[in-house]
């Protein structure tokens, strides 16, 4: 080849016209899908109908790609070193959240994961192949340079408040465009307007950001022409002061540790020279950060062209003057320290002292930003991020929570996981408190919660291989280092944040972590495997056959999964305009005769079928509702919709006891749902007093110790959270609700015990007695007062006034001879 990689080298083409046409197919098949990923809301896999379709979009595409280039390298499957046999263990990913089906959690959710680990998959296996090729090679790293940089000027287009041009841009092709607007470019939380870009997640963009900014800097060191080193200093500052607009701590707090890492790969004089272009965008990007920042602020609240203008001015001028001076460096200062160092980089260990010393200046630096007034010159919203960098805040506190969690959730499914979206279906039942996180926040622990130990395992050797022999070929090939680099810093950077967060659940960030580890295998030090070796006449066919034939099945798979999501989302339209049962029957059967378990469709149909019911009491519609419902559980036990569904499909029939069984029994799924506690305790009280009427003291006491027990869950829930450190967010109410307190109060004075009823209804009068609850309250706490032979008076007056009807019912209560 025109370039050898470190270790054997592959022989492939090394001119033009000796590269085929297929070659070229796919090079620019590649360029357009890395184009048209990025702004589907980064191929965001969000475990849900509205995210889907561009995901399978992606596995169609990727899976025409590989068929490509099985053609197009044939000549090159071999099985004679180390890396030929990379592209037979990375198809072990993808299988292994094939066997995770068995345990599966949602069989739904699962297939999604085999769909996304199969292009990831592809990816690799392209890459490793194209990558090898000089020419294929840089034109990729031009491609994703380029990419990127659209995705962080198109991040600046919505913060300077032009989203109507940034939606248009983009919406011919984009599905994250809704109403002319890019969804969440800019997303707005407690801590105020975040900058997103294309991912609609400023923690994911940041860690974007944070590998780019590094990529950015290699590219212009490594650069040998002026347009090159000026384009790529020019970017420094836009990505620096996107990074800032992100507000992400866990970026600030990695980009360190990134920084320090990559240092150590450099000799002392291209150390010196990262440090320096570094520090120049770094005081350049803090000289422009607040007008910046306010002005983006401002121009999302209220749009104004001559503001917009300004801020674009103003950042224009400054990547400007970042790029000349990297420029100027590159052209005078490094040439003088590469000779000038020579000396130094001959010393054993030189390459270590800039980076220990570095360690130093990065802590100076984040002690003056957080702990002297030096912090006054970051705007106000980034200021208060930057100082709330602690172990003791509460995105910290609540991520270490969820690992904890994670861990007992993989303790009941150690081997082979809960299957892809185990952590999402199944982390209820596990958290230690009330919060909402359908992403575990650590992608390490989330693919050991999908895959077990077992795919854990393979994972972990299969990128620490690829790691090793590439570090290990960079040390020993120094004329090689500058070829294949980037990759290496793609993926290091995005692996060592996705340790704060779920930035694989992007699948665009993905396929950057795949192509990147082809290209370190692409160029990593590899040796002749020979008693593994295959005759490369046998291997080839054998290969290419068998990922052919899968790269086709997927193919197919996706465009039906495709034309599944295209049904459901259309029977989800027809049921907002109409009221046609055949339409949105027709529209759901269709999605439900490719994918059977559709949780989406298979939960509007179930609706649909009770409404016709109710209407018609016609057999047919609840006979059809329970077996549709009892197979889609199957599939996805922990369903929540599903369960519910079921529930009130009994309830069609008045069978509450079948239904107050799905209550007590699934309660562990949904231990902090306290929607689900009350309707337990309503249940159990309404059961438990009907058996009272028929005198089954057996199954009265059965009902009301169910309900009494929830009840104690719930004060034990609500003292454990009381518990909890001050900083930890509860952002899902749990506490004891007027309901709650009255099912309970209703149960404990039925019991014959008014004391006890009493006790629990008091913290919750209330005079608004328009409301019935609180009528309700008030009449039994009355009631209850006086069957201990001291009535609130002024309670009982209360409530005489508001209705005088209530006299009777109280009078009734009273009156109940109980046991």
């Amino acid at each position: 080849m025109s370039n050898p990689v470190y270790g054997k080298q592959a022989q492939t083409s090394t001119r033009d016209d000796k590269r085929s046409s297929l070659f070229w197919v796919l090079i620019v098949g590649i360029m357009l899908f890395f184009i048209w990923s990025p702004f589907q809301a980064a191929l965001f896999n969000g475990q849900m109908l509205d995210f889907e379709k561009p995901v399978y979009w992606a596995l169609t595409i990727t899976s025409i790609l590989l068929i490509i280039a099985i053609l197009s390298y044939y000549k090159e499957f071999r099985l004679e070193e180390q890396r030929d046999w990379l592209a037979v263990m990375v198809v072990l990913l993808p299988l292994t959240y094939v066997l995770s089906l068995v345990s599966a959690a949602s069989h739904y959710l699962a297939m999604n994961m085999v769909i996304v680990q199969c292009i990831y998959a592809a990816m690799f296996i392209m890459s490793l192949y194209l990558l090898q090729d000089r020419l294929g090679n840089n034109i990729i790293q031009t491609t994703i340079m380029s990419v990127a940089y659209l995705i962080i000027g198109f991040g600046f287009i919505n913060w300077f408040g032009q989203w109507v041009l940034a939606g248009k841009l983009v919406d011919w092709f984009s599905s994250a465009v809704y109403q002319n607007r890019y969804t969440s470019a800019v997303m707005t939380d407690t801590n105020g307007l975040r900058l997103t870009s294309v991912f609609q997640y400023a923690n994911t963009y940041a860690a974007f950001l944070m590998a780019f900014f590094f990529a950015a800097i290699f590219s212009l060191m490594k650069s040998k022409t002026w347009f090159g080193q000026l384009t790529h200093g020019f970017m420094l500052v836009p990505i620096l002061v996107s990074l800032f607009l992100t507000l992400s701590r866990g970026g600030l707090v990695m980009m360190p540790v990134v920084f320090i890492l990559l240092l150590l790969f450099f000799k002392p004089a291209r150390q010196l020279l990262w440090i320096i272009h570094c520090a120049v965008s770094g005081i350049v990007s803090l000289a422009v950060l607040s007008p910046i920042t306010n002005m983006g602020l401002q121009l999302n609240q209220t749009y104004n062209g001559a503001t917009a203008a300004k801020g674009w001015g103003l950042l224009i001028a400054a990547s400007l003057v970042a790029g000349v001076i990297s420029w100027l460096i590159q052209q005078y200062v490094a040439p003088k320290l590469e000779n000038g160092m020579q000396g130094w980089a001959s010393q054993k260990f030189s390459n270590l002292w800039l980076p220990v010393g570095s360690v130093v200046i990065v802590g100076v630096v984040a002690f003056l930003l957080i702990g002297t007034s030096l912090r006054n010159v970051l705007p106000e919203n980034i200021r208060v991020r930057v100082e709330g960098i602690n172990f003791q805040q509460h995105s910290v506190l609540e991520r270490f929570q969820f690992y904890e969690d994670a861990s007992k959730l993989i303790a009941d499914y150690p081997i082979i996981g809960a299957g892809g979206g185990g952590w999402a279906t199944l982390y209820e039942k596990y958290q230690d408190y009330p919060y909402t996180s359908r992403q575990a926040h650590n992608f390490f622990m989330q693919y050991l919660v999908e895959v077990g130990i077992l795919g854990f395992a393979i994972f972990m050797a299969f990128i620490l291989f690829v790691f090793y022999k590439y570090i290990r070929g960079y040390i020993q090939h120094a004329e090689q280092r500058d070829s294949y680099f980037l990759y290496f810093i793609l993926t290091l950077s995005i692996l060592l944040h996705s340790i704060l967060d779920f930035n694989l659940s992007y699948v665009f960030m993905g396929m950057l972590v795949f192509v990147g580890l082809g290209g370190m295998a692409a160029a990593m030090h590899s040796r002749p495997v020979k008693r593994l070796s295959l005759n490369p006449a046998a291997f080839r066919p054998l290969y290419s056959g068998v990922i052919g034939i899968i790269a086709i099945i997927l193919v197919f798979t996706g465009l039906r999964f495709i034309q599944s999501s295209n049904a459901s989302t259309e029977a989800r339209q027809i049921a907002r305009t109409s009221q046609s049962f055949d339409q949105i029957q027709a529209a759901v059967n269709e999605d439900l005769s490719i994918r059977p378990t559709h949780p989406d469709s298979l939960i509007l149909l179930s609706s649909l079928y009770q409404a016709a019911y109710k209407q018609t009491q016609n057999e047919q519609f609840y006979t059809a509702d329970e077996d549709l419902l009892k197979r889609g559980l199957k599939a996805e036990p922990f369903n929540k919709s599903m369960t519910s569904n079921l529930m009130s499909h009994y309830q069609l029939k008045n069978d509450n006891e079948k239904a107050f069984e799905i209550l007590q029994d699934k309660i562990s799924n949904y231990k902090w749902d306290i929607t689900w506690y009350s309707n337990l305790i309503q249940q159990a009280f309404a059961l438990g007093n009907q058996a009272r009427e028929q005198e089954d003291t057996a199954k009265q006491q059965q009902y009301f110790e169910a309900g009494l027990n929830a009840y104690q869950q719930v004060l034990d829930g609500v003292a454990h959270i009381n518990n909890l450190p001050k900083s930890i967010m509860i952002t899902k109410p749990f506490n004891v609700t007027p309901e709650i307190a009255l099912n309970t109060g209703k149960i404990q004075f039925m019991s014959n015990k008014p004391a006890e009823a009493a006790a629990i209804l008091q913290p919750f009068l209330n005079e608004d007695l328009s409301n019935a609850t609180n009528k309700e309250i008030v009449r039994y706490y009355v009631a209850a007062t006086q069957k201990q032979g001291q009535v609130d008076q002024t309670w009982y007056d209360k409530l005489i006034q508001a209705d005088a009807n209530e006299k009777q019912q109280i009078d009734d209560l009273v009156a109940l001879q109980l046991q």
